[in-house]
C-alpha cells in the first residue's frame, strides 16, 4: 500500500485554500481507493505516455491535490489512501466493444471529432477486469478512481451495488450482486484538480439530495444549505456547485456583487442562528473554480449527533454511501 497524503510523496501547498479553521467533533473516515488509469504509451511519438505528448497534467499529482484538498475541507474527515494504483497502457472499452489504437485516437483528438459513439465505457468490464466488486465487499476497497483522456467515456461519478441511486448519473446497472453501495468517481486528466473537485460537489449534491427527499419545506436542510441569492433574495445561503451566493448564472464564481449572505451559520451547524452579513467573490477566491469549491465543501456539517433522523456530519453519507437510508 502506498499512501499518497500521509507518505513521502506529500503534495504540493494549495494555493491560498479557502478553508477555515475550526473543529471537528467527529472521528476521521478512512477511505482505500483502487486507482485505474489509462495513459497509453504512444510508441510512435517516441514512447511517451498520451498525457505527457498533449502536456496534460500527471494522474499522480493530481490524485496526491485532490487527497489533501478534500482533507483541508473536511476538517481531517476524509482521509484517502490509494491502495491499489494500476496504469494501463490502453484504452478503456467502450460499452458495445469497440477499443481505440493510438492512431485512432490521436487522429480525432487532432481534428476535434470523429470520436466513437456511443462514448460510455463499459464499466461492468473495466470493475471485472480488475476484480473490484469483491474487493469492496471485503472491505479492501471502498471507492474507484478512475483516470483518463477525453472522451473515456467515464460519468464524473457513477454509483454501484445494492441500492444504488443517482449520483450524477444513474446507478449502475448489472451491480446489485455487491451487497454495498460504492462510488466510482472519473476524472479527466486534461483538466485540473478543480475540475476534480467539482466532480465531488455534484456527488455531494446528488447524495445528499437523496439523504433529505422526504424532508419538505424548511425541514429540508440541504435545499436551504443549496440557497443563493438570484433564486432567494436576501436569503442566500452557501449557494450550489455551479452557483456562488451571489451568482447571476452558471460558473459565475467571480462577481463582484456584494449579497446578504447567511453562510457563516453552516459552520456552527446544528446551531444555524448565526447573522447574516455581506459577502462577495472575495470570499471563494474571486472567480477561481477550485478555491471556490473548498469554500463550498468546507461549509458542509460535520457535527455529531443527529437533527431530524438524519446525521449532523453530512461528510459520512458523502464519503459513505452505504449509510444513507
Amino acid at each position: 500500500m502506498f499512501d499518497w497524503l500521509f507518505g513521502k510523496r506529500r503534495p504540493p501547498a494549495p494555493t491560498a485554500p479557502i478553508v477555515p479553521q475550526r473543529p471537528t467533533a467527529v472521528a476521521p473516515i478512512d477511505l482505500r481507493v483502487a486507482m485505474i488509469v489509462h495513459d497509453p504509451v504512444l510508441e510512435s511519438r517516441g514512447g511517451r505516455r498520451l498525457h505527457q505528448h498533449f502536456g496534460w497534467h500527471d494522474p499522480d499529482a493530481l490524485a496526491r491535490q485532490y487527497i489533501a484538498d478534500l482533507h483541508a475541507c473536511s476538517g481531517g474527515i476524509a482521509r484517502y489512501a490509494i491502495v491499489e494504483h494500476h496504469v494501463v497502457d490502453g484504452y478503456p472499452a467502450k460499452i458495445d466493444g469497440f477499443v481505440y489504437d493510438d492512431e485512432h485516437y490521436l487522429a480525432c483528438w487532432a481534428r476535434r471529432g470523429g470520436f466513437h459513439q456511443p462514448d460510455a465505457a463499459d464499466y461492468t468490464r473495466l470493475l471485472d477486469e480488475f476484480a473490484i466488486t469483491p474487493k469492496v465487499l471485503t472491505g479492501e476497497i471502498d471507492e474507484v478512481w478512475l483516470f483518463a483522456f477525453p472522451y473515456a467515456g467515464y460519468y464524473e461519478s457513477h454509483m454501484a451495488g445494492a441500492g444504488a441511486f443517482w449520483c450524477n448519473s444513474p446507478p449502475l446497472a448489472g451491480s446489485e450482486r455487491c451487497d454495498r453501495r460504492f462510488v466510482v468517481m472519473g476524472f479527466n486528466y486534461e483538466r485540473d484538480v478543480g475540475c476534480m473537485l467539482e466532480n465531488f460537489g455534484h456527488r455531494v449534491e446528488s447524495i445528499m439530495a437523496h439523504v433529505y427527499r422526504g424532508h419538505r419545506g424548511e425541514r429540508n436542510l440541504w435545499e436551504r444549505f443549496t440557497r443563493y441569492d438570484l433564486t432567494h433574495p436576501g436569503r442566500a445561503e452557501c449557494g450550489n456547485v455551479h452557483f456562488a451566493p451571489n451568482s447571476l448564472a452558471d460558473y459565475d464564481w467571480g462577481n463582484p456583487r456584494p449579497v446578504v449572505c447567511y453562510a457563516d451559520a453552516w459552520y456552527h451547524f446544528p446551531d444555524l442562528s448565526a447573522p447574516p452579513r455581506m459577502v462577495d467573490a472575495s470570499e471563494w477566491g474571486g472567480g477561481d473554480m477550485r478555491l471556490h469549491h473548498l469554500w463550498w465543501l468546507a461549509h458542509l456539517p460535520r457535527a455529531a449527533g443527529e437533527t431530524d433522523d438524519v446525521l449532523n456530519n453530512w461528510w459520512a453519507y458523502v464519503l459513505r454511501p452505504e449509510l444513507v437510508r
